[in-house]
């Protein structure tokens, strides 16, 4: 495919355009992790910006990803002035290594202050360079990470780059004793698949809560929901199939490994799946995908949601995160290989990640937790609140081996046998599936799912690589002391097996007795944000994190912030927009209707004493009394969000209160208000139904 990789400053595009040495150089910094030498940013950036400039860019921008969650970038042309009044096109080193953007406006926790507004962004030689395209051209986007004035990391990348450093040692420090000679680094991988809604446009600029807060504050079961699990995998519709075309065609073009698309679940829902990368460049794709699918929506006069749950009453979206690990010579380090009981590696490895994910279990519950995912986990369509693993029948049967003293068979996946002679046969997988686990082995990865749709994958993959750098430190800690490698390894594995059972589960995540039972073994059951975030405030916490150089404590202490803050405006802005609607939308709509049906009792009476105008007269008690019950609420919930807003205690107590009585309070709003719904005239009901906005694209 020709186009695949056109506008991206790949290995191809630098091989072909950078001096041998300075090529070298730089693969050799990106392949093993090591400083890049200064002195090839020169040869760097004039073969970036020639190339760009073929390709019809006038400006770059150093393009990062601050605490907000989404992308940002100022633009710079190339353009520079000389003497005699003309202009040339240039672009240094210094332009290309290092940026400096506004860093006291963006979200920082409390380490910049508005008069503070020095930052720095700093080139990620690691992830290539891209060409944006948008209505003012082409861009030429540089990854950066983004750093204060004081060298504390306010973005999502900068922590994801020293996970990775932290994994890479720790990594290799095992596969050292293992007797491997010729790894030099060790890098997660990630397949991020995406979910998402897509409404027509139309209909989404008639809905403010969706304009303003990605989700539909109000709204009234459509008649038909997923109940006939008819949208799943369905043919898809051709408005639907042109946007996804257009969307598959601007990733190739920017190197993104798009694979797969379907519809999902939900009517109106969707999936896109790229192949697994380098963390930090999926990171970056993903941003890209999310980016991409916005922009090309809006070209086919549609809206892309990425909220974790946009509509009540159907699935909401999320990712799966699947993770792994890998050498830089090839060798993916969770593949079980044919045998996998004989594979010690291969055990050590995912003995690490189960002891990982069960010691902080809290911390990866807590790398999903923003407010949009509240609503979705633990709802009978995503996994639940609760972490535990799903190993599938082959692994489950090794670690129930190792716990009763020995290694002895690895189960087989049998023949598939269809009864049909004309189908082919074909081995199965050694295990099923399981959808309900928040935490699954699927054959060479592990699968996260409890991710948010909207968020980075960058936190997840943080802290996934952190708690693991940390087990296999503590395992080649004992191992490189032991007098007897073989022996010390089995008893590792026998103590994980063993005191861990506990986090393996393969039933349904989704079952109330479920939730018994992990309170029974001890699992934490996390419900929300504001409760996931506390675990920053532990010493252990800290420890861990400064530990490994991947956040120090006033980067920590700062996240904790921003996550208050961040869940604190979100409940506000819903909850304002949510009265805006009651006062402006729906009461006149009631009103309105109330009115009707007292005009048309009053000219039937009028013409006729003796015709029936019950079902008007009930129909007008229904709606004037639901109508007085939703001003009742409305007013309830406008003195909570008043509340809520003059609070000046710390920020945990005043997002505690947004959740548990301003939420409450819109939540009993919204019921009276999609009960009007329910009975106001449709062509007086003043915004798009769920069964217009889900069914007709």
């Amino acid at each position: 495919m020709d186009i695949f990789g056109e506008n991206v400053f790949n290995d191809t595009v630098m091989k072909a355009r950078l001096p041998k040495a300075a090529y070298k150089s730089l693969r050799k910094t990106i392949e093993e992790g090591l400083p890049l030498d200064p002195g090839i940013a020169d040869v760097v950036a004039n073969a970036m910006k020639d190339w760009a400039i073929e390709k019809g860019a006038t400006h770059f921008t150093h393009w990062f990803q601050p605490l907000t969650g989404i992308t940002a970038e100022k633009h710079d042309s190339f353009i520079s002035p000389t003497s005699d009044g003309r202009v040339v096109m240039e672009f240094s080193g210094k332009e290309l290594i290092q940026g400096e953007p506004d860093a006291s406006s963006f979200p920082s926790g409390g380490i910049r202050a508005t008069f503070e507004a020095r930052g720095y962004t700093a080139w990620d030689c690691t992830s290539p360079a891209f060409l944006k395209e948008d209505g003012g051209g082409l861009t030429l986007c540089i990854p950066t990470a983004f750093c204060s004035y004081t060298g504390e990391a306010l973005d999502k990348k900068t922590p994801l780059l020293r996970s990775m450093q932290a994994l890479s040692k720790q990594a290799l420090r095992i596969l050292k004793l293992f007797g491997n000679t010729t790894s030099t680094q060790v890098t997660s991988t990630v397949g991020a698949e995406q979910e998402y809604f897509l409404v027509d446009k139309n209909f989404f600029d008639k809905r403010l809560d969706l304009v303003l807060t990605g989700r539909t504050l109000f709204g009234a079961m459509a008649p038909k929901g997923q109940e006939l699990e008819d949208h799943y995998f369905g043919s898809l519709k051709t408005r639907v199939a042109a946007f996804m075309r257009e969307v598959n065609v601007e990733l190739w073009k920017l190197g993104v490994l798009s694979k797969t698309q379907h519809n999902e679940v939900a009517p109106g829902q969707f999936e896109i799946a790229p192949l697994f990368t380098t963390t930090n460049i999926a990171t970056d794709h993903n941003q890209i995908i999310m980016d991409t699918m916005k922009k090309i929506a809006l070209k086919h006069d549609l809206v892309c949601l990425l909220h974790e749950k946009p509509f009540a009453g159907v699935n909401g979206s999320g990712k799966h995160n699947n993770w792994s690990m890998s050498t830089n010579d090839g060798s993916n380090l969770l593949d079980p290989g044919k045998n996998p009981h004989e594979n010690y590696q291969f055990l050590t490895f995912v003995s690490a990640v189960i002891k990982a994910v069960d010691d902080y279990a809290e911390l990866l519950r807590l790398s999903a937790a923003i407010p949009g995912n509240d609503h979705r986990l633990g709802a009978n369509e995503a996994p639940p609140a609760i972490i535990s693993i799903f190993l599938g029948d082959q692994l489950t049967d090794i670690f129930n081996q190792l716990q009763n003293g020995g290694l002895k068979r690895s189960l087989q996946g049998d023949k598939l046998l269809s009864g049909v002679e004309t189908l082919p046969s074909f081995r199965k997988d050694s295990t099923d599936r399981n959808r309900t686990s928040p935490f699954a082995f699927t054959g060479n990865k592990f699968e996260f799912r409890m991710v948010a749709s909207s968020q980075s994958i960058s936190g997840p993959n943080v802290v996934l690589n952190l708690i693991v750098a940390e087990v296999l430190s503590q395992f080649a800690d004992r191992l490189e002391k032991a007098s007897d490698f073989n022996a010390e390894l089995k008893q590792i594995l026998r103590e994980t097996a063993t005191n861990h059972k506990r986090i393996l589960f393969d039933g349904n995540g989704y079952s109330d007795e479920w939730v018994e039972e992990a309170k029974r073994r001890g699992l934490p059951n996390i419900t929300s944000t504001v409760d996931a975030s506390l675990i920053l405030k532990r010493q252990s916490t800290i420890d861990l994190y400064e530990k490994h150089k991947v956040l120090n404590k006033t980067e920590i202490e700062s996240r904790f912030e921003i996550n208050m803050e961040q869940y604190i405006k979100q409940i506000n802005i819903e909850a304002l927009t949510m009265i805006d609607m009651a006062k402006h939308q729906i009461i006149p709509a009631g009103v309105k209707y109330s009115t009707q049906l007292a005009n048309s009792i009053n000219a039937i009476k009028s013409a006729s004493a003796a015709a029936d105008v019950s079902v008007q007269e009930s129909l007008l008690n229904n709606v004037s009394s639901t109508l007085a019950s939703f001003q009742a609420k409305l007013n309830v919930l406008e003195k909570r969000t008043q509340e809520a807003a003059d609070k000046t205690e710390e920020a945990y107590e005043q997002a505690a209160f947004y959740r548990d009585v301003v939420f409450k309070a819109m939540n009993d709003l919204r019921q009276d208000g999609d009960l009007l719904e329910t009975m106001i005239d449709g062509d007086l009901w003043p915004m798009p139904t769920y069964s217009q906005m889900l069914f007709m694209l």
